[in-house]
């Protein structure tokens, strides 16, 4: 099957350098001015890069420090890198996009306690000791909950959880003495230390103290030795397993490809833990502390980063 014009354009557009896109159109001569039929650049350019993209009108930004074009017939920027609520808003008045806007402290003192649809993540100390907050709503727009997001909003009694969540941070819920009702969307299994929900990344936050009600009903604190992670699951989300003191073993399906950082750290009386080879990533720390770090220290696959 001979490639055509439109699917070597859809190919190039995942190559990480522009040698690649000048060594195809060398090697290939039918693919001669493929970087020409591109209007948006695929990777970040410099001043040489540029040159060869002549037909740009739209131009991606993909990191904070990426040099910036307005030449030719460029008209839009779409934005990849993370901008706070603000920085979005002046942006979209010059007709720009944002990709990653994060919805931060000094923005909710702005704008109030309602997270706008736009938004993808609540950053560190979002809503940190807001008296006032009862009861949240966030949207299924919102993909991760810094640390500390929620920390001391006394008030708060009730919050859902969506299943777009992928990554909850390090006391989020710390100091919600009034939080008794939790929703979650996907909820997977209630531990004595923590709540697991979502797929295919799973994530979980510790129990707020307390907590009493989840998905309408009182919660039931199960050993988390008895957890099995279901195949729908495909990565363990950052800190999933942190002191998860009574695990004790687990069985990790062939569906797992990655563990995020600290996943398993300080699960004190975890001795055996198998790693399938359908897992490619192992994150830093997903292994200090835990009570079988020594044995795994003797497997030369793992590496390092995994016990620091």
């Amino acid at each position: 099957m001979k490639l055509g014009y439109n699917e070597i354009m859809i190919t190039s557009m995942y190559f990480n350098d522009i040698n690649d896109f000048i060594n195809l159109e060398i090697g290939v001569k039918r693919f001669q001015g493929n970087i020409e039929r591109f209007h948006f650049n695929p990777i970040p350019l410099n001043k040489y890069s540029r040159k060869l993209f002549t037909n740009i009108e739209t131009f991606h930004i993909y990191n904070y420090n990426d040099e910036i074009f307005k030449d030719g017939r460029i008209f839009k920027y779409v934005i990849w890198y993370l901008v706070n609520y603000s920085e979005y808003l002046q942006e979209k008045e010059q007709g720009n996009i944002c990709k990653n806007i994060e919805y931060t402290k000094e923005d909710r003192n702005k704008y109030g306690n309602t997270i706008p649809s736009e938004v993808k993540s609540l950053g560190y100390k979002c809503f940190y000791n807001c008296d006032s907050l009862t009861t949240i709503n966030i949207p299924s727009s919102i993909t991760k909950l810094d640390d500390c997001c929620f920390y001391e909003c006394s008030s708060l009694k009730s919050i859902n959880i969506p299943s777009s969540v992928i990554s909850i941070g390090d006391d989020c819920f710390s100091g919600c003495s009034s939080l008794t009702s939790i929703n979650i969307e996907n909820l997977q299994y209630i531990s004595k230390e923590r709540i697991f929900m979502n797929k295919p990344v799973l994530v979980s936050t510790e129990i707020p103290e307390n907590l009493q009600i989840i998905n309408g009903k009182n919660i039931e604190k199960k050993d988390i030795n008895k957890f099995i992670i279901p195949s729908s699951i495909t990565k363990l989300g950052e800190y999933c397993f942190y002191e998860c003191k009574s695990l004790t073993s687990i069985n990790i399906p062939s569906s797992i490809i990655s563990f995020g950082d600290g996943c398993f750290s300080y699960c004190l009386s975890l001795t055996s833990i198998n790693i399938p080879s359908s897992v490619s990533k192992l994150g830093s720390a997903c292994f200090y502390g835990c009570g079988c770090e020594e044995e795994l220290k003797k497997n030369e696959r793992i590496p390092r980063i995994c016990f620091e």
